[in-house]
Formats: structure tokens, sequence, C-alpha cells
């Protein structure tokens, strides 16, 4: 497929492709455009960062056209509302010159707003599971009209425990629809829900699952504790130049905030900004917008921000922590080697994070290059606390593999008992024994 004009789009649509710089299609834009024009459904997996958003995207505007009564004819369901603003984003790029009405649903704020533009009548809504549903049984929404369903991120939306709102959402619009199916990872779990979803799909699998995108080169660094993670963070982002529009993805809240602010101090609060839960709807936009524009170098994130993040030119991402939800490792990386650019993923493993890098490696099927520590690296020592805890982990982890496990703190108590134990006294117990026999 040579151009994005071989798929008979119209010259609305074409200006504004040309205009927002694409111009070779992608290869699930190639296989999945073609099918959706054609009415039908769809699953596609592919490599995060591959334009799957444009692929059902483009499809969906060119079969609605124009603005058309006061109900929406297209629903698009996201798990996030990163994700949901950055397709809603797409959108208005790619209806530039259509005369096509979107509204979009998240929560995390007053849903005054939305309800007043719903009122004033919209073609497409983009919206989060919850945010639906909730103006949906408020009388909000009217569903008789809608013709195209798409869930994005179907995996995610499972893990997030959206399946009973997923299922209460299939209970209310038309039996007779499209529906398109998107993720870069596909478990059996979504697999057995997508046969709710869709009627005989066509599947199109562009990569095989999981795959990290060619682009991204990974590295693995093995490192003791926090503090030691912090030193080679700092260390390898001197290189201004290479390390150019970073995201630093940590597992919890907490551990973002710590890494926001020891980066804050380094290098001023006028280059790093920090996304997770906790923070405000509008301080995440302005977060995540200025990371765009360039205003800021580093952005740390909890998940939050793994998946619907789409920001060119992202120089490395670094997996301050290995996530504990192994798919969220390819959609973490996924962040950066993105619409053809080359990209680095760069992973810090501390001795319990061992256990999920085994995982991962199996799951995307390759291992990840490991490098040693620089030696201008100070490696600190593992406090007391944060032993026991990586101690706690490892034990929990075996647990988890092997029910009989007892733990090694267990272990090691046993052993010291049955070392202390005279063995003059196993001795005599044996030899009563053998007289009680004898008798």
């Amino acid at each position: 497929m040579a151009s994005f004009e071989d798929f008979k789009l119209n010259k609305q649509l074409l200006n504004a492709i040309a205009e927002a710089g694409y111009e070779i299609p992608t290869e699930i834009q190639q296989k999945a455009i073609t099918p959706l024009l054609a009415g039908q459904d769809v699953m596609g997996i592919a490599q995060t960062g591959t334009g799957k958003t444009a692929a059902f995207v483009l499809p969906l505007l060119m079969k609605l056209k124009y603005a058309q009564g006061q109900d929406p004819r297209a629903l698009i369901l996201s798990p996030t509302r990163e994700l949901a603003m950055q397709i809603e984003e797409n959108i208005r790029m790619f209806s530039r010159y259509l005369d096509l009405r979107t509204v979009l649903l998240y929560g995390g704020l007053g849903p005054k707003v939305q309800k007043e533009q719903l009122a004033k009548g919209c073609d497409i809504i983009v919206a989060t599971p919850g945010r639906f549903l909730d103006l949906y049984l408020e009388g909000e929404i009217n569903t008789k009209s809608l013709k195209f369903l798409v869930m994005d991120e179907a995996d995610k939306m499972m893990d997030m425990g959206f399946i009973g709102k997923i299922h209460r959402i299939l209970e209310v619009v038309p039996r007779k629809r499209q529906n398109l199916l998107f993720s870069a990872t596909m478990s059996e779990l979504v697999r057995k829900i997508a046969g709710d979803f869709l009627a005989f799909p066509t599947v199109i699998e562009v990569t095989e699952q999981a795959t990290p995108a060619q682009t991204v080169t990974q590295t693995l660094y093995e490192v003791p504790n926090l503090r030691t993670k912090l030193n080679l963070l700092q260390y390898l982002l001197l290189d201004h130049e290479s390390f150019h529009r970073i995201i630093v993805f940590c597992k919890t809240k907490a551990v973002a905030d710590n890494v926001f602010h020891y980066l804050e101090r380094k290098y001023g609060d006028e280059h790093v900004r920090v996304i997770h839960a906790n923070k405000g709807q509008n301080t995440r936009i302005n977060s995540i917008n200025a990371f765009k524009e360039g205003n800021i170098r580093i952005l740390v994130a909890t998940d939050v921000a793994a998946r619907g993040l789409d920001v060119s030119n992202v120089s490395h991402v670094f997996n301050f922590d290995v996530p504990i939800v192994i798919e969220d490792y390819v959609h973490r990386i996924g962040r950066t080697g993105r619409a053809f650019n080359s990209g680095d993923a760069i992973t810090f493993c501390n001795p319990a994070e061992a256990y999920y890098i085994d995982k991962i490696e199996k799951l995307i099927r390759q291992e990840i290059p490991k490098k040693d520590i620089p030696v201008n690296v100070f490696i600190e020592t593992t406090g007391f606390e944060e032993r026991q805890a990586i101690a706690r982990e490892i034990d929990n982890q075996k647990k988890k593999d092997d029910p009989d496990f007892k733990g090694a703190f267990h272990e090691k108590k046993y052993a010291i008992k049955a070392a202390s134990r005279p063995r003059s006294s196993t001795k005599k117990k044996a030899g009563v024994k053998n007289k009680k026999g004898r008798s």
C-alpha cells in the first residue's frame, strides 16, 4: 500500500492526513482500514506506537461523513482518561475539514460541562466506561442511533476491572452495529470476552502478541537498591544531548513523587513534571501538554500514562521499577520508538524484580540485553528496611510458585532448631525402640 489515497478516502480526510504529516500507512493501518470500510467486525492486535488509533479513526470518520441528528452514532471506549483524550485529539486532527461533533467523557471532573456538550448534539462519544454509564443512567445519552462501537486497549480495560461495566454497556447499545477491538496484547480472557462483543471478526495480528517494536533498543541494569537506582538515573541523564525527552515510569505514586522531588532538586521544577492518579485532572493535562510541546525534559509517571501518551520523539523510557503487570512493560517502552522513529528503553531491576523480568522475557520471547553499572556510579549499601522488604517480596514470589514453600525465615528457623537438637537423645530414643522391638 503506497499511500492513504489507495484507501479511497475522501478529499477532506486526505488533506487532514497530509497536514498531520502522515505519508505512509503503518502495517496495522494497511491491514485494518479496508475491512473496516467494508463494514466488518475487526479484532486488531499490534505493537503499541504503530498507529492503531488512526487505523480505526480514519474509517470511522469516512463512514460518518457529516453531522447528523442529535444522538451519537459512534462510541469509543478507553480504559483511561489520558488515552480517551489522545483519541479525541486524533479525531479532531483528522476531522478538521469534516462537519462532525465529538464529545469527550471521563471522570475526575464534574459532569455539568459534559452534560451541556451532550445536549448540543454529537456524532462521536469518546469515553471511559464508568462516566459513560453514569451519564447514560441519568438519561443524558440516547444510544438508539449507535452504529459503531470501538474498544481500545481491551486487555487493560479487563485488567482494570471494567468487565462488568462493559457487559452493561453491551446491553444498552443496539445489537446491529459494527464492532472494533484493538490492543497491543490479547490474553485468553480477553479473547473469551471478545466472543460477547464481536461476531465472526476479521482478526488482524500484524506482529506476534506482546512483541516490542523493532525501533526500540532495550537495556537492563541489575541495581541493588533504590538509592543506587537514583544515582544511575542521574548519571545517565548527564548526557543532555542524547537524553533530551524522557519518561520515567514508577510502580507507585509514592515512588513517583520521590523520584520527581529528587530530579526537581537536581534540574529545577521547570524541567520536570509528575503525573499519577492523585494529581488533579488539569495538572495532568498541563503536564502532558508541556511535555509534548518540549517545554519540559523529564516526565515522571505511574502506569496511568503508559497507554495513550502519544508524544513524538521521546528519546528514552526508563522503567525505574519493573512493572508487576508484565504486559505493561510492552506499553511503557512503546512510548518511545513511535511512528518509524528509534528510541531506547532502559530498565532498572533490583533482586526482587528479577522474578518479573523473567516473566517479561517469556512474554516478549526475547532476552533483554544486560549492561553493567558504569564505574562512575556509586553503588549504595542496601538499608535494613529495604533489605527486609526485598527478602519478603522474594518469599512471596516463591510462595506464589510453590504453595508448600514456608519462607526463608521459616527455613532458617527450622535449620537452627535441627542443628541445636542433641544427637545423643536421638540415639537414646532409637535404642529404646530397639529394646521394645526385641521384647
